[in-house]
């Protein structure tokens, strides 16, 4: 193994990720989204990778299937792996690295409260904007081109010297005149260019720390022996133990928001005719959405992440 340093450029990187199985990369400065929390000495770059999500899962309406948190899982482990790859890749070439994940939390920010919401150690989305990838929508997920929201990200972090890319100047979200993130959510999280997070992660993570607490409470609570037996055996237990072993239903979950979104050149061609109507929507959420108006301080305070809004 060599240890001297190799010139690499952005576009080395982006070629090795892809033939290591991204479909997207880009490259943002470490500075603006403050990488050095993780690594003081090796963030001066942040690579971030995307994979897509497969579209046949995409296709069922429920937004409890396991079919997809499995799929959406083994995804995640594709995209992990590919990381790992990338990472060893870089060192080879004299530039030491390390992978970001995106399910990290940092045990410090805990309190106790299980319910409550945690960020991710690095602002994911906010880094793949900054790399170019895309940009935000109505909801604050990520919008691609090629595959709208319809992606999991990671992130490598490294000071190889190379080349940033640049964020997108115009929006690819349409909206509040578009509005089916909102329509469609189980949880009515998605608010005006923003999300209420906490009422998002009951959904999108089902099986998660927050439901295996809750159960164990129950559990712990009831004096019942039958009933604790009965706890014990339960579907709620079964599905605890099943996401266990494999994160599916913890580390991914409901992701109907990213099913719907007209946004991504695979849109009409894989999804539209499965997701033309949304059965999820009601006059509530109608009349919140006619409500909101797309230039909105909320807008105007994330506009960098959001682009330049088309005017339709």
């Amino acid at each position: 193994m060599q240890f001297h340093k190799k010139t690499l450029t952005a576009e080395d990187i982006k070629a090795k990720a892809r033939e290591l199985g991204a479909d997207l990369v880009g490259i943002a400065d470490g500075t603006t989204v403050d990488a050095a929390r993780i690594s003081a000495v090796d963030g001066d770059r942040v690579i971030v990778l995307a994979k897509r999500l497969n579209e046949g899962v995409a296709r069922i309406r429920r937004w409890d299937d396991r079919h997809k948190y499995y799929n959406d899982e083994l995804t995640l482990t594709h995209l992990e792996e590919t990381s790992l790859e990338l990472v060893y890749w870089l060192e080879d070439c004299g530039y030491p690295a390390l992978i970001v994940p995106p399910t990290h939390v940092a045990p410090s920010s805990y309190d106790g409260d299980s319910n409550a919401h945690l960020e991710p150690l690095m602002p994911f989305t906010h880094a793949a904007v900054e790399a170019g990838l895309g940009t935000l929508g109505l909801n604050l997920q990520l919008l691609t081109p090629a595959f709208g929201p319809r992606v999991l990200l990671t992130a490598v972090l490294c000071s190889v010297p190379v080349e940033c890319d640049r964020p997108m100047a115009e929006a690819l979200c349409k909206g509040p005149s578009c509005g089916r993130c909102l329509k469609v959510c189980p949880a009515g999280a998605v608010k005006q260019w923003d999300r209420d997070w906490q009422a998002c992660d009951h959904f999108r993570s089902p099986h998660g720390f927050a439901q295996l607490s809750e159960h164990l409470t129950k559990f712990a609570e009831e004096i019942d022996p039958a009933k604790r037996k009965q706890l014990l055996r339960s579907e709620d237990s079964f599905n605890l133990w099943q996401s266990i072993l494999r994160g599916a239903g913890v580390v991914t979950g409901c992701r109907r928001c990213a099913d719907v979104c007209p946004v991504g050149a695979d849109y009409e061609k894989m999804l539209a005719d499965a997701h033309a109507e949304i059965p999820e929507n009601t006059p509530d959420k109608k009349r919140r959405l006619a409500a909101m108006t797309a230039d909105s301080d909320a807008y105007r305070s994330k506009q960098r992440f959001i682009g330049v809004l088309k005017r339709i």
